[in-house]
């Protein structure tokens, strides 16, 4: 699942490494639309979803994720993030920077599960991985 998704770019790396189900929830219509438009050109317009929502009205947004996650399920949040977690890394810099965060089992989120999820996104005019190991480990 990625909140404020945007283009969609990560959604379709997330798929690309066989994540199930990609999700991606964004507020502006005109990106989830281009988002759309990305999975279909990608071909996997029927294997990832892009739904239009403003996560910032949810109620208690990190408590709901804290709650509905499985324990070890990652959180990425770019441009924005979480305010109360600790990020197990951060990646990337400016408009590009994204936090990462691991749900733990029945406790606060921050803890680092044992090995990274390899996910590579375009970010910008560059390419940037997230395997095992890290551009940034968060302190």
């Amino acid at each position: 699942v990625d909140l404020g998704s945007g283009d969609g770019r990560i959604v379709l790396a997330a798929h690309r490494c066989g994540l199930r189900p990609a999700v991606g929830y964004e507020l502006n219509p005109w990106l989830v639309a281009l988002a759309r438009l990305h999975a279909w050109r990608a071909g996997c317009a029927g294997s990832v979803c892009y739904r239009r929502k403003d996560l910032w009205k949810l109620p208690l947004l990190e408590d709901k994720l804290r709650a509905e996650l499985p324990a070890g399920a990652r959180v990425v949040s770019g441009r924005f993030p979480l305010p109360t977690w600790q990020p197990v890394a951060v990646v990337g810099e400016g408009l590009d920077r994204v936090w990462a965060y691991d749900v733990p089992e029945g406790g606060q989120a921050g803890e680092a599960i044992s090995s990274w999820i390899p996910i590579q996104a375009a970010l910008g005019p560059s390419s940037a991985s997230v395997p095992g190991g890290l551009v940034s480990q968060a302190s």
